[in-house]
């Protein structure tokens, strides 16, 4: 029996050849139009919703105590009644023992702060860990709004000093198209994440920042092994005439796709396990802020990594007056042409067979012996004739 030694290529295998690859470049048009319909989404939730900030840059008081069976609207106008201010935000956080009543509000006075633990206590009685009531359990932080001011400002210094840094980055290691495009891909990150957080009103505080920064890197790692893939694929692109830029562009999307992807879902894993044990189990908002975040980022880092940054290299390539001959080269050898623009009429180069009949020794200039006859056609020389 015949034994088969055909070998079955798996779907992921697909991806590294050309004619079984996902098309991404070929598609640019409407990557560039979902890129461009969610930055207009973003930048209109921006203008008509704008941000819910924390308190740590507008400035205020927070009021945290064990929820208990505390009632929001009930501590909400406790809080009113004995400080004669409205609060901004009263809302429980957290799960089971862990649930946290928080009261968010203007700035207030020590004597403010006071007042209200007093009366939160004699109307509530809440308890601390050990189940005992006592006023303690009502603990209060106050944040100026110069704090907030400086924080604001730090943030935008550290983002601008990221941008550049990552710029000179990519121009340096890959090619300066790839930095334009990798910068232009996370403003364009930035933008819909902000967007996101003004459309849904979650709250930005300084966790939300830091977390910004940290998947704007990861966009910009996942982007760059894209990139460095590019570069492998096109070394030496103009001594072949088979493949365009942009083809062997998209055979680099297709055999880092799956990386991308693992990557991410890898990446993912724990940041989920940190926003469940943050929100459902302690009810810590910074853990929480900096887990929905990088949630938030890590799933929109492999959008712009992939089907905006690198169809905006192609994008920027095709303008050169090197990637435009080379794709006219391409081109002609596709019609059968030369590197002239005519038909290559050239008869098509092929193994000859030559009889020992029709072949003739050949003759070099100068050698007299050369010259004479060698006997009967087809006739073999041995060593004693």
């Amino acid at each position: 029996m015949a034994v088969s030694t055909k070998h079955r290529i798996s779907r992921m295998d697909r991806l590294y050849e050309d004619e079984r690859g996902y098309d991404f470049i070929g598609r640019t048009k409407l990557w560039y139009g979902i890129t461009a319909a969610l930055v207009v989404a973003a930048v209109a939730a921006i203008l008509i919703r704008g941000f819910s900030l924390s308190i740590d840059f507008e400035g205020g008081t927070t009021l945290s105590m064990p929820a208990g069976d505390l009632k929001e609207d009930e501590v909400s106008q406790v809080f009113e009644d004995s400080t004669g201010v409205e609060p901004e935000q009263v809302h429980i956080v957290g799960a089971g023992d862990s649930e946290t009543l928080e009261i968010v509000s203007e700035r207030l006075s020590q004597e403010d702060v006071d007042a209200a633990r007093t009366a939160i206590y004699e109307n509530f009685e809440p308890k601390d860990e050990n189940g005992k009531a006592t006023p303690d359990a009502i603990g209060s932080s106050t944040v100026s709004e110069s704090w907030g001011s400086s924080i604001t400002q730090r943030m935008l210094i550290a983002m601008l000093v990221f941008l550049v840094a990552a710029t000179v980055y990519v121009a340096i290691r890959l090619q300066k198209t790839m930095a334009f495009a990798a910068i232009i891909a996370l403003i364009a990150d930035g933008v819909i994440i902000a967007g996101i957080y003004a459309l849904f009103g979650f709250e930005v505080s300084p966790a939300v920042i830091i977390g910004l920064l940290t998947v704007l890197t990861f966009s910009m790692y996942d982007s760059v092994i894209v990139f460095d893939k590019i570069n492998e694929n096109t070394e030496g692109l103009e001594g072949q005439r088979k493949k365009t830029f942009a083809e062997l562009t998209n055979l680099a999307i297709n055999q880092t796709v799956m990386r991308s992807i693992s990557t991410s879902v890898i990446s993912a894993l724990p940041i989920i396990a940190l926003f469940v044990v943050a929100v459902w189990l302690m009810g810590i908002g910074t853990l929480r802020d900096l887990a929905l975040i990088q949630l938030i980022g890590v799933v929109e880092g492999i959008f712009s990594s992939i089907f905006f940054a690198t169809p905006l290299v192609v994008t920027f390539a095709n303008l050169s007056k090197k990637i435009k001959r080379h794709n006219k080269r391409v081109a002609d050898y596709r019609a059968g042409k030369s590197d002239e623009g005519e038909p290559d009429t050239a008869p098509a180069s092929g193994r000859t067979v030559v009889s020992p009949a029709s072949a003739k020794p050949s003759s070099v200039e100068g050698d007299a012996e050369s010259s004479e006859p060698t006997g009967h056609p087809g006739a073999t020389w041995r060593p004693g004739r």
